[in-house]
């Protein structure tokens, strides 16, 4: 398994990604003239032919046994430059009554920008076939989570100061979202699948012409959408453990459609990009594969970048070993750089 950018050739299998991701996976709409045209601003972001702070870097999880794409993922160089982007922030307002001898504090959601100018890391999707068990030795969810890191830390000078990552809010057996049903509906005349479509599809503006500009007291919500406020979908509990990992922490900011949390940290900060070191590479015939690995490498070149497991550490004298299988997977040679990371 390796992660690469993905190619211009890669529509068919980024469309049979996004039809099983589902409805709330606002990133990555069933829509192939859009998704098109992400696959081309991708394009034009590794080729550096974009601004910095307009770039997307949109990666994918190719299978090298099948050719297959196994799943996806990607980084906003910066949120809310060209389009809006909107959060709840979670807030506290207390009120007293000294006649009555009464104090409380009531849960208010205020609109915010907040993180305008900010990078983000998006779109991590993983085919349900390569979860589980009996993929459990290739970690493919850590490897696509991972990988985006170390990108960054290779081209630290692309990026902001802080990163940020939406995490994908509750919904119940029927696929229904009580934070939607309770607040966004009203709002909003339309369901949540459309609104969920628009918002993929960069079209945002609605969301600040019509919500309200005045706190909103999560009082008057129903109990079942209250509880879901900073909750994340089962099937994100993995990513966002992760994330945490690394050193990502909640803030109070949420989705304005489904409450799911949004993680952020300063860049600098990260765990992986601060213990990713630079070796050089030394292909050996007799280096075998391992079966598990702890190590993570990554290519130096944006276009080429390509990142996967790899069998062994860095040697006292800062270089890396590779099998021939697994230089020809990274498609470097003797003399090349990796980018290192202990897992």
């Amino acid at each position: 398994m390796r992660i690469r950018p993905i190619a211009r050739d890669d529509l068919d299998g980024l469309q049979a990604l996004a039809q099983q991701a589902g409805v709330g996976f606002t990133s990555l709409p069933d829509n192939r003239e859009f998704l098109a045209g992400k696959i081309e601003a991708a394009a034009s972001a590794f080729e550096e032919r974009t601004p910095v702070d307009d770039r997307l870097y949109f990666f994918v999880l190719e299978d090298e046994v099948s050719g297959e794409l196994a799943g996806c993922c990607a980084i906003e160089g910066q949120v809310g430059r060209e389009v809006p982007f909107y959060n709840y922030r979670l807030g506290t307002l207390a009120h007293s009554s000294v006649q009555l001898d009464l104090h409380r504090t009531i849960d208010t959601l205020f609109l915010s920008s907040d993180h305008t100018g900010d990078a983000e890391v998006c779109s991590l999707f993983l085919r349900p076939e390569y979860r589980g068990e009996a993929n459990k030795h290739l970690r493919n969810g850590a490897l696509l989570s991972k990988a985006r890191w170390l990108f960054i830390a290779q081209f630290r000078d692309r990026f902001p100061d802080k990163v940020l990552a939406e995490m994908r809010g509750v919904f119940d057996e029927n696929n229904t979202s009580p934070f939607w049903e309770s607040l966004g509906k009203h709002f909003f005349p339309m369901d949540f699948s459309e609104a969920d479509r628009l918002t993929g599809l960069g079209q945002k503006s609605f969301i600040g012409e019509l919500m309200p500009k005045f706190p909103i007291y999560t009082t008057f919500m129903a109990e079942e959408a209250r509880a879901c406020i900073g909750q994340v979908h089962r099937h994100t509990r993995p990513a966002l453990e992760m994330l945490k990992k690394e050193g990502l922490r909640w803030e109070g900011y949420i989705d304005i459609f489904d409450g799911g949390p949004t993680v952020e940290a300063y860049i600098d900060d990260v765990r992986a990009i601060r213990n990713s070191r630079l070796c050089q590479v030394e292909v050996s015939a007799g280096a075998s594969e391992e079966s598990v690995s702890r190590w993570l490498a990554a290519t130096t070149q944006m276009l080429h970048f390509t990142a996967s497991w790899v069998g062994r550490g860095p040697t006292d004298d800062n270089t890396i070993v590779l099998s021939e299988q697994e230089a020809k997977r990274l498609g470097v040679a003797t003399g090349d750089s990796l980018r290192l990371l202990e897992t």
